[in-house]
């Protein structure tokens, strides 16, 4: 446990907004502020991407703000757990007392989303993966699909089920891309036009405008704020490959590295975790991921009963090109009882994990109440 806390949680705007990227991050920063009592007057640490190469730098000077503290690393979707580390290494050492990690995306309404990808001209990658022109990330996500239903002698169906009940999920949350879609069945998902073998569109995250931020501070103050404090109690990160031709094992992702040193930390494992909240990029990323982390055996993902996902993940709920930040949100609200018909009874301890990249980065955050 740290002496840190989460005191505050909110998303911007969501789907199609036709707002700016500063736009949504400016409400994502103020919601989340105003949820924890404070202002733009109480912030002196910024962590953030995704506005320019000079994130952190752009969104203060739009703020009105000069923080003492900032990050704007990069490291895909992963990167919003990684900023809590470093948020609370910041306040505990004093250097901050009032760290606002945001993000927003318009990738929607500018209709900016590209499946092509590039690789950067002499890396690996480029040398011996472009040439064949996969999709990116899609082709290398089910590449790790493929070679997940052939080792445990699965198929499409069995993967579409995790479609099928994050729509089911998002159908709780009225703030869900899908809320009023309707109920998803299998046959749905294997009907919906292939994109890369195994994953069909349906398989797929979202593409959507939206974004959120959390507000961190020292537990201390944070107890004498509004809302009831989510404390951090520990964290971990790992690093694997770039490219698949790097990937040493497709189902040996480095969630079980950030997994483990986050438990570690915490002084904890999974069975004490009422509520996880989990990056799902496609489908094959739920099963893995729980696997991963100590939820399931490997082969078994599909079978977790650990509650998941709640507000309906990247497949149901909203993408807004990265996600990591919306899994803190959702996590702390569920620690805070706010979710209405999604929320778990009685969570007291939530995991948020964060991928980026083609399973290339992991961060790992676990949050409890305050006891």
């Amino acid at each position: 446990m740290t002496g840190v806390a989460i005191a505050g949680a909110a998303e911007c705007d969501l789907g199609r907004t036709g707002k700016s990227i500063l736009e949504l991050q400016t409400q994502a920063v103020t919601r989340a502020l105003a949820d924890a009592g404070l202002t733009l007057a109480d912030v002196d640490g910024i962590a953030t991407n995704g506005i320019s190469r000079f994130s952190a730098t752009q969104l203060a000077d739009h703020l009105g703000l000069q923080p003492a503290w900032s990050d704007s690393s990069f490291a895909g979707g992963a990167v919003f757990e990684m900023y809590v580390a470093r948020a609370v290494q910041a306040i505990e050492a004093g250097q901050c007392a009032t760290v606002v990690i945001s993000y927003a995306s318009n990738q929607r309404s500018a209709r900016s989303r590209s499946v092509t990808g590039v690789h950067e001209e002499g890396t690996p990658e480029a040398e011996w993966e472009a040439p064949y022109r996969p999709l990116y990330p899609i082709s290398y996500y089910a590449m790790t699909a493929q070679r997940y239903l052939h080792t445990y002698g699965l198929d499409r169906a069995d993967l579409a089920t995790v479609a099928v009940a994050a729509r089911e999920r998002a159908r709780r949350n009225p703030a869900a891309w899908t809320y009023r879609m309707g109920p998803l069945t299998v046959d749905d998902v294997l009907a919906s036009p292939m994109i890369s073998s195994p994953l069909g569109k349906l398989d797929c995250c979202l593409v959507t405008d939206g974004g959120g931020a959390v507000v961190l501070t020292s537990l201390d103050r944070a107890r004498d704020l509004p809302r009831p404090p989510v404390v951090v109690l520990g964290y971990g990160e790992s690093l694997t490959h770039t490219g698949m031709a790097t990937a040493a094992d497709l189902l040996r992702t480095g969630a079980i590295d950030s997994g483990q040193r986050a438990f570690a930390r915490a002084g904890l494992q999974p069975s004490d975790v009422d509520v996880v909240q989990l990056y799902d990029a496609f489908t094959v990323s739920v099963p893995l991921g729980l696997e991963a982390l100590g939820f399931a055996e490997p082969g078994a993902g599909l079978g977790a009963t650990v509650p998941h996902n709640t507000q309906g993940g990247g497949l149901a709920y909203c993408h807004p090109g990265q996600f990591g930040v919306l899994l803190l949100v959702e996590a702390v609200r569920q620690l805070r009882g706010e979710c209405g018909a999604r929320q778990v009874p009685g969570a007291s301890v939530a995991l948020a994990h964060g991928t980026g990249g083609i399973f290339s980065s992991h961060a790992t955050v676990l949050l409890g109440v305050d006891r």
